[in-house]
């Protein structure tokens, strides 16, 4: 694996021996459009994924709704068998509808059915990270998750799961997870623009558990702002790559995937901005 980049220097989530690289890859664009069908060329798929393993990447985000399949397959195509040192994260929780929505999936059979349904499509025996996804599509509410992480608990007892984290959740959900699982990461919308979770962030580090946020680049809406454009020019950087440094100097414990809907991840497949291109 190639040590040319630094990747923000590396972060090891408490209870783990997951050595990060502390910006990763979020493999949400493998798949076509909004995340759904296969990509317009999945040869090139195949060959970011690699490249992105090659430039020193060492975890990688994904889901098996992507697609739905398609991006855990790609990603299996890629680097089955994985090189040591490689940490794939995985989220359940979510289940797609023929129409292409994003349905919610937390039953018991169908967490199960998730679990074995990455695992068959990655090529692994266990998953080392499993992120059980909550909350609505505008943010974490209220429910109760003791039910689906408790699922999640007896799958790791089972040896089907290394560790969990928990997604798009509020800080009394992070503290009602923490009686049931080890919580080794959160992954929730943040960036230099939606700084909501501040507080969860710096109660997080206290406890040397990863936070990896979503939109990082502002998703749908990407990030605009005249201080962002104007440390970008006096950098003679792009405005994501400062808004990527924003983050990495933000907390040491912050680790970063991208998830930014609607825009690729990578606009120069072979070169070096791969890792610093949301």
């Amino acid at each position: 694996m190639s040590t040319s980049l630094k990747l923000g220097g590396t972060f090891t989530p408490d209870g783990t021996t997951l050595n990060l690289n502390r910006i990763g890859y979020g493999a949400i664009h493998l798949a076509g459009p909004m995340a759904w069908g296969p990509p317009k060329d999945r040869g090139t798929a195949v060959a970011v994924v690699r490249e992105a393993v090659h430039l020193g990447i060492n975890h990688i985000d994904t889901a098996d709704f992507y697609g739905p399949q398609i991006a855990n397959q790609i990603i299996r195509e890629a680097l089955h068998p994985y090189p040591p040192g490689l940490t794939i994260i995985t989220k359940v929780g979510l289940r797609r509808g023929s129409d292409k929505s994003w349905l919610v999936a937390l039953s018991k059979q169908e967490l199960i059915d998730a679990v074995h349904d990455n695992l068959r499509h990655l090529g692994l025996n266990a998953l080392d990270v499993v992120n059980l996804r909550v909350g609505g599509q505008f943010g974490p509410n209220d429910d109760s998750i003791a039910e689906p992480l408790s699922v999640l608990a007896e799958l790791q007892t089972q040896g089907l799961i290394q560790h969990i984290g928990l997604s798009n959740i509020s800080v009394d959900q992070f503290a009602e997870g923490e009686k049931i699982a080890k919580i080794v990461c959160v992954q929730n919308h943040y960036n230099l623009a939606h700084r909501k979770d501040d507080v969860l962030i710096d109660e997080l580090a206290g406890k040397g558990t990863a936070f990896v946020p979503f939109f990082p680049l502002g998703g749908f809406r990407p990030l605009q702002s005249p201080i962002l454009d104007e440390a970008a020019a006096t950098l003679n950087a792009t405005t994501r790559q400062v808004a990527l440094a924003w983050l990495l100097q933000r907390a040491q414990h912050l680790d970063y995937c991208g998830h930014d809907l609607g825009r690729p991840f990578v606009r120069k497949p072979y070169g070096r901005d791969f890792a610093t291109t949301g």
